[in-house]
């Protein structure tokens, strides 16, 4: 049986955007219990606005720019490596810790029963057998390299309509539930003797797009399609969307800055006027028991590390926690080899993964440092950067914030960063939309990706495969694919003689 994934028009039953019942919409969020914060002080309040300002002046680089993670900066390297470093700032017994997450972060799970006690558990069923399979050298996946690619970092979530679904007192949450049949993500592999979801194929369709300076590119518009599905049908009502292994780098500092901050960039009504209306997502923390600011996932669906590696481990591998507790992974009751299969949370671990593994993992992706950054002086990169903020592009993607001062976490503590996101949800128009909405987020909506990093792609990754499914084969390809709020910048862009889309591309590989 073969499911064609043209996402089926489902906006009709998406939300209004949210308003929590207070005075101040975004009160519930705009706190981090995630953290162990110094407050800050006046003098520092009034520092760091100006620090973190947008800059007027494109003949030189700003003080720190070259060293977008500050303190927590590493060196770059020429090897595929470059996004595998601990923080530059890191002490030396928590390189220990580093190193030790690093060796579970790239583990290969075994299924069970297994001698192997502390690394069996795997599946029944998995995208893949370890957090490196998907995050290859710790950058991003891939999609399929024809029909027989078994070593891509790419699947399907998954999601039907629910109206009773809403969680807690989050106005305007989209209320889904997983598939029946399949759950909230479709896993291409299983153990022998168990069978898999499906298996994914991709056509493409090129689309000619007219540059100003006689120029052409050329996009390629996906259509995707669930083969030889394992389980029955899918619901009629499933809305799909693909999902590519983002890049790694960062992630703590991402995570240390203020909420209230981010807060303060949003603009869902748009009241400025500037036609950019971005809207945190809010989702509701498992650990925290309540709703917070979601920072991870291509929609934001994430409000934590912990969370979104816990998530992970369960919806990827398979593999049970203290958040995921079935050992079957994310087998649903319909799929009954997989719920009967054995598991590994039998012995004195309590689950696959533990908390002190869990924890360790959580360090490790908390601390990958990002690289320096390559020529920011140089005349074509400032002019590059001058054409990134003519054309609005930092609307969304917002170049610096300093993070909480932290009474636990040094390497992210007081840090002036560059990532160049908002970390905000963005209608990004119909051409990226999904359909599929996840938590506050509608089916138009993406978080604004971090650009740090982004000029090493080719180097760590061995491609250039950019936006959530990797459609994009360039920079300027995804730029390209820009609609929505992000329609008007992207226009520019196209309008651009070819000599600055180039300095401002240039400017964008530096990062």
């Amino acid at each position: 049986m073969t499911t064609r994934l043209i996402f089926p028009a489902l906006l009709a039953v998406l939300a209004a955007p949210f308003v929590f019942a207070q005075d101040a919409p975004y009160a519930a969020i705009s706190d981090d219990p995630h953290l162990n914060i110094v407050p800050r002080t006046p003098d520092e309040a009034a520092r760091i606005a100006g620090v973190t300002a947008l800059a007027t002046d494109f003949t030189a680089v700003q003080r720190f720019e070259d060293r977008p993670a500050g303190a927590a900066t590493v060196r770059v390297t020429d090897d595929s490596n470059a996004f595998s470093l601990a923080s530059e700032n890191i002490t030396f017994e928590d390189e220990l810790l580093f190193k030790v997450g690093n060796g579970l972060f790239r583990k290969i799970w075994v299924s069970s029963p297994s001698s192997t006690l502390a690394s069996d558990g795997l599946g029944p069923l998995f995208n893949a057998r370890s957090c490196q399979r998907c995050h290859i050298k710790d950058g991003r996946g891939h999609v399929p390299d024809g029909p027989d690619d078994t070593s891509i970092s790419m699947f399907l979530r998954v999601s039907i309509p629910n109206a009773t679904a809403a969680v807690h007192a989050i106005d305007g949450y989209h209320g889904t539930a997983p598939d029946p049949n399949y759950g909230s993500q479709l896993q291409d592999f299983a153990l022998p003797g168990i069978p898999s979801e499906y298996k994914l194929t991709i056509e493409y369709e090129e689309v000619e797009v007219a540059l100003a300076g006689g120029e052409t590119a050329y996009l390629r518009a996906p259509t995707y399609e669930a083969d030889e599905l394992g389980y029955g049908p899918l619901h009629e009502d499933a809305m799909l969307s693909p999902r590519v292994a983002p890049q790694m780098i960062g992630l703590g500092l991402l995570e240390a800055i203020p909420a209230a901050d981010i807060l303060a960039l949003a603009d869902p009504d748009d009241a400025n006027g500037d036609g950019i209306s971005g809207r945190p997502n809010i989702v509701w923390s498992q650990v925290h028991d309540r709703p917070m600011l979601g920072r991870f996932g291509l929609k934001a669906g994430m409000p934590t590390l912990l969370e979104q590696n816990a998530a992970a481990f369960a919806g990827d591998i398979g593999i049970s926690n203290p958040l995921h507790v079935a050992g079957a992974g994310e087998c649903m009751a319909t799929q009954t080899e997989c719920v009967n299969a054995p598991h590994g949370d039998g012995d004195a671990r309590g689950f696959e993964a533990d908390q002190e593994v869990l924890d360790l993992v959580t360090f490790y992706s908390r601390n990958l440092g990002v690289p320096m950054r390559r020529s920011p002086n140089d005349p074509e990169v400032l002019r590059g950067k001058d054409l990134f903020y003519g054309a609005g592009c930092v609307a969304c993607h917002q170049p610096s914030f300093v993070t909480h001062r932290l009474e636990d976490q040094p390497e992210q503590s007081f840090q002036l960063i560059w990532p160049y996101t908002d970390l905000l949800l963005h209608d990004m128009g119909e051409g990226l939309a999904d359909n599929r909405p996840e938590a506050v987020a509608n089916g138009r909506e993406w978080r604004t990706p971090p650009l740090w990093g982004i000029g090493l792609t080719e180097q760590v990754s061995g491609h250039t495969e950019f936006l959530h499914d990797g459609r994009a084969r360039s920079i300027l390809e995804a730029v390209l694919w820009h609609g929505g709020e992000a329609q008007a910048a992207r226009d520019r862009v196209v309008d651009m003689t070819p000599e600055d889309r180039a300095a401002l591309l240039r400017f964008l590989e530096s990062l």
